[in-house]
């Protein structure tokens, strides 16, 4: 099913071996030991994670629960009135049609998915950059795209990639898809990531946001098994990345997130302390107990440490 499709996620592969998720699981952990394969965004692809990319048929049936629960969770980060650019990705074409809702919404983009999905948004404004389509994942790249990116300014940046790690934070496969990314972050005051946890710990060709220019993360709670995706949570929070983990149960503390999104609970990690030199404009990168005059506190530190004995 890889080789004719590119991708296969779990859920898919056990309906069709009429299996468990947790057996199929253990089988594709097999198969990648034999380098058969790739475990990836909740699925399996093709070897080769540094070069290959899936298409948009194959991302958007990967992980899609884990997707919407992200998208929900970030779509409570836009307020009314704001100027985002959203880029290109099946999380963020998640995001872009729950921000339909949103009024006096502009929205920057690249991606003709995320368009489409505010296309009928009476309230929301949607720019398009120039650029040459790119097929695979409907997105506009190359000098084109870059240029008219030049001279804006918005609040924040919402992104999507291939993986996602302390050591480099945001990566993709696609060299233009990656400078396209550079273009978007460059233009908002702050970014925010958006990645499932099969993401965490995946380290890809491209690097398009370093981990010190991060604002915050937006992901799922990883399984308790998943020790490599808690230990990345947990490195990224060490690096003053705000972690806000959609379906965590038991969340401690205040919600930091809009009213309109407290169906969906989760963990919001904020670490005190100066983050690395980001150059022009970093002072324009605030946490949220900042924006909300709620100095961080120690105990913010331990609750991704509580997640992992979870």
């Amino acid at each position: 099913m890889v080789r004719a499709n590119g991708a296969v996620s779990l859920r898919e592969l056990a309906r069709v071996v009429q299996t468990s998720e947790v057996t199929v699981r253990r089988d594709v952990r097999a198969l990648e030991a034999e380098g058969l394969l790739d475990r990836r965004h909740g699925g399996a692809v093709l070897p080769g994670g540094f070069t290959r990319e899936s298409g948009f048929p194959q991302k958007s049936h990967l992980a899609t629960a884990e997707k919407t629960a992200i998208a929900d969770l970030a779509a409570g980060l836009v307020e009314e009135g704001e100027a985002i650019v959203v880029g290109a990705g099946t999380t963020t074409q998640e995001l872009a049609r729950r921000l339909a809702r949103v009024p006096g919404l502009t929205v920057v983009t690249n991606s003709l998915l995320v368009a489409q999905a505010l296309a009928h948004a009476n309230r929301v404004e949607v720019v398009m950059t120039g650029g040459t389509l790119r097929g695979s994942n409907y997105a506009l790249v190359g000098s084109g795209a870059e240029q008219s990116l030049q001279g804006l300014r918005v609040s924040k940046a919402f992104l999507s990639g291939s993986g996602l790690t302390a050591e480099r934070g945001l990566s993709t496969s696609n060299m233009l898809s990656a400078s396209v990314d550079r273009a978007l972050v460059q233009a908002a005051a702050e970014v925010v990531i958006l990645a499932d946890h099969t993401k965490l710990g995946t380290d890809t060709m491209f690097q398009t946001v370093p981990t010190d220019v991060i604002t915050r993360l937006v992901t799922d709670e990883p399984p308790g098994h998943d020790d490599r995706a808690l230990t990345e949570l947990q490195a990224l929070a060490d690096q003053g990345v705000q972690i806000a983990v959609a379906g965590a149960s038991g969340s401690p503390g205040g919600d930091q997130v809009p009213a309109r999104q407290q169906h969906h609970q989760r963990r919001d990690v904020a670490l005190p302390g100066p983050r690395r030199s980001q150059g022009p404009g970093a002072s324009g990168l605030r946490s949220a107990s900042m924006l909300q005059g709620e100095p961080p506190t120690g105990a913010e530190r331990g609750r991704v440490a509580d997640m992992r004995r979870r």
